[in-house]
């Protein structure tokens, strides 16, 4: 279980990855010594899955986003794994959801242009043999959230 100190070093790293051990402990009000083994223990228990850039989409060439929904025909765990291979194999895919409810995946991805994105509807989901629907969604804008909700029950 997660304490105040973990989840207020969780916290500090959500919003900056790459805050010095001693500043991460400063914010934390504990020793540097202490920041450091905690966050050991918070990767290699899993709780910190990795650290990542938030990187500029048009400075990749990234001009247009969009979700799409996939509707699979069948749901046998061999089409669901290979679904998911497809989908991880792809670099326009940028997160892929799998999801309960009418749609059976959110896939979001990263494209040049509107051309590009037919193309991949068509290339990449239309064509699978495990796909009967798909529906698309442009993404206007995209913000991640860096406060942490805390449904853990963290000891204080």
């Amino acid at each position: 279980m997660l304490d105040r100190i973990d989840f207020a070093l969780l916290s500090l790293l959500r919003k900056n990855a790459r805050l010095p051990n001693k500043e991460l402990a400063e914010h934390a009000g504990i020793a540097p010594s202490t920041a450091f083994e905690r966050v050991r223990r918070l990767l290699s228990t899993g709780t910190i899955q990795g650290f990542h850039a938030e990187i500029s989409p048009a400075a990749i060439g990234i001009q247009l986003q969009a979700m799409v929904s996939v509707r699979l025909a069948r749901h046998s765990r061999g089409q669901l794994d290979s679904f998911h291979r497809h989908l991880a194999s792809l670099p326009e895919v940028l997160a892929f959801y799998h999801v309960a409810g009418a749609d059976d995946f959110l896939v979001h991805v990263g494209v040049r242009d509107s051309n590009h994105l037919r193309d991949l509807a068509l290339e990449a989901f239309t064509e699978r043999p495990e796909v009967a629907h798909i529906e698309t969604r442009l993404i206007f804008e995209f913000r991640r959230n860096p406060e942490l909700p805390d449904y853990a029950g963290r000891v204080t």
